[in-house]
């Protein structure tokens, strides 16, 4: 890892808990709270990639709205306009793995710039970041949004070079989806890979750099580097 000079962090899923909202989903339908966090995060990362591929731009926002709307339908469980309003600001209020404010601080102490790169909104990516209280851990917080595409799409991973001023071998891009940390190895980062979940990587024909457990052992890799 010597030759790190900045690290760029996914957002959903990465560092925050999009399943967190299955607890507000079991109270309008109990019983079937991660039925439908599972369904809605599935459909709502299909309505990104569809969207790319078709030239049929939306903001994060709404591609999530319309992916619960679609998750009801499709469960046949029922959602009506406050329901629905209600779990998309939960989405903007996701709170981060456990691990991860300790692990940031750590991260951030090393004195690398730490970003973070989004298919979020602006507003969505601000507003998560706010309420959890780590906002004064990222130098940059990227959104797709600038290039009205989605990853794994390459424009939006030349976002990151961009806004650090670095090559892309210099980035250490960090996510838990795997088609994500896919895609950001196709365009040439290296690429720490947050296996929680103890799950095979898509095999898409990328090789991964690191494969941790999570952001603490991710901190503790770094520290190990950054001593030597």
């Amino acid at each position: 890892m010597h030759h790190i000079n900045g690290i760029v962090f996914d957002l959903y899923g990465t560092l925050y808990d999009v399943h967190s909202v299955a607890t507000l989903c079991d109270t309008y339908h109990p019983g079937h709270g991660r039925e439908i966090s599972a369904a809605w995060r599935q459909k709502q990362l299909e309505y990104t990639w569809l969207r790319s591929l078709m030239g049929n731009y939306v903001d994060f926002e709404q591609a999530t709205r319309d992916a619960l709307l679609s998750t009801s339908r499709q469960l046949k469980l029922a959602l009506d306009t406050a329901a629905q309003l209600a779990l998309c600001d939960a989405y903007l209020r996701l709170p981060p793995h456990a691990e991860v404010p300790a692990a940031l601080s750590r991260l951030q102490a090393s004195g690398l710039p730490l970003a973070i790169l989004s298919n979020g909104s602006p507003h969505s990516i601000h507003s998560v970041v706010t309420q959890s209280g780590l906002g004064p851990c990222f130098a940059h917080l990227i959104s797709a949004d600038e290039v009205r595409m989605f990853k794994p799409h390459h424009s939006v991973y030349q976002l990151a070079e961009a806004h650090l001023k670095l090559d892309r071998a210099e980035i250490l891009f960090v996510s838990s989806n795997a088609w994500d940390a896919s895609g950001a190895c196709h365009f040439g980062y290296p690429v720490c890979w947050i296996n929680r979940a103890g799950s095979a990587f898509d095999e898409l024909g990328q090789i991964l750099d690191y494969v941790v457990r999570g952001l603490d052992e991710l901190a503790d890799q770094m520290a190990l580097a950054r001593a030597s």
